[in-house]
C-alpha cells in the first residue's frame, strides 16, 4: 500500500515499513496538479466554454542527476535548432523539455503538458534505477512554471499538487501532496523531491521547497560542479 508522506518525510523506495517490496527496475515518477477555482467558477490555468479565451499554465518537470559530491558534473553541450536558436544543456545530466532522455537511456522525460488538464499525472519522469550509473547518487526534481514572473502565475494559484513514485508493475510506492496557499505566493518554483542511494537501496524524500524565480537554470548553479 502507498505511503502518503508529508514535507521532510523519507522511505525506502525498494522495501517499505508494511513489508511491501516493489520493482524498481523501472520508477515513474509522476507530477501532477490543479489550478484554484476563481470565486466565478472559472479556472485560472485553462479556461472552457462561453467564448473565454484558453490560458495556459505551463508546469514543467525538471530533473538533476547529482554525483557523489551532491553536483551536476556533465552539464552537457550547447546545440543550435535548424531555425537558428541555441538549446543549451544538450544531453548532459540535466533532464528537462529541451533535452528529454539522458544519453545512457535510463532517464527520460515523457512529454510537456501545457495546461495540467485532466486526471492523474500532467508529466512524468520514468528512472531505470537499477540500471543508473553508480556515478549517480542523488537525483532532484523540481517543478517550475514556466515564464511564471511574466503571467504573474504562481503556486500559491496551484492546488493539489503532487508528486509520486510507480513501481515497475504499476504499483504506486509513495506520494508527496501539496496545495496552494498564502504562503507560496509569489513563488514560482518547487524543488519537489529527491531520490538517492542509501545503503545498498533508494531512498525518496519528500521536500516541497519553493523559490521564487520561474528559471530552473539559477536552481542549477547551487549544483554546478
Amino acid at each position: 500500500m502507498a505511503i502518503n508522506l508529508v514535507k521532510g518525510q523519507t522511505i525506502d523506495l525498494r522495501k517499505n515499513d508494511n513489508g511491501d517490496s516493489y520493482d524498481l527496475s523501472s520508477v515513474t515518477i509522476g507530477l501532477g496538479w490543479d489550478v484554484k477555482q476563481t470565486q466565478s467558477g472559472g479556472f485560472l490555468g485553462k479556461l472552457f466554454g462561453g467564448g473565454a479565451e484558453e490560458v495556459e499554465y505551463d508546469l514543467d518537470a525538471i530533473a538533476f542527476l547529482l554525483d557523489k559530491n551532491g553536483k551536476v558534473a556533465n552539464m552537457g553541450r550547447t546545440v543550435q535548432r535548424p531555425n537558428g536558436s541555441n538549446v543549451n544543456l544538450y544531453e548532459g545530466d540535466v533532464i528537462y523539455f529541451n533535452s528529454m532522455k539522458h544519453p545512457s537511456g535510463n532517464i527520460w522525460l515523457t512529454g510537456d503538458n501545457r495546461t495540467g488538464a485532466g486526471d492523474g499525472d500532467d508529466e512524468q519522469i520514468i528512472v531505470k534505477l537499477d540500471a543508473l550509473d553508480p556515478k549517480y547518487d542523488k537525483i532532484i526534481f523540481i517543478v517550475a512554471i514556466y515564464q511564471g514572473r511574466k503571467n504573474n502565475q504562481h503556486f500559491g494559484m496551484v492546488d493539489n499538487a503532487f508528486i509520486r513514485a510507480v513501481d515497475n508493475r504499476g504499483k504506486e510506492i509513495a506520494k508527496f501532496s501539496l496545495s496552494g496557499d498564502a504562503t507560496y505566493n509569489g513563488m514560482h518554483a518547487m524543488t519537489f523531491a529527491e531520490v538517492y542511494r542509501r545503503d545498498g537501496s533508494w531512498k525518496f524524500r519528500a521536500i516541497g521547497d519553493p523559490h521564487q524565480t520561474d528559471n530552473f537554470l539559477e536552481l542549477l548553479r547551487g549544483y554546478q560542479a
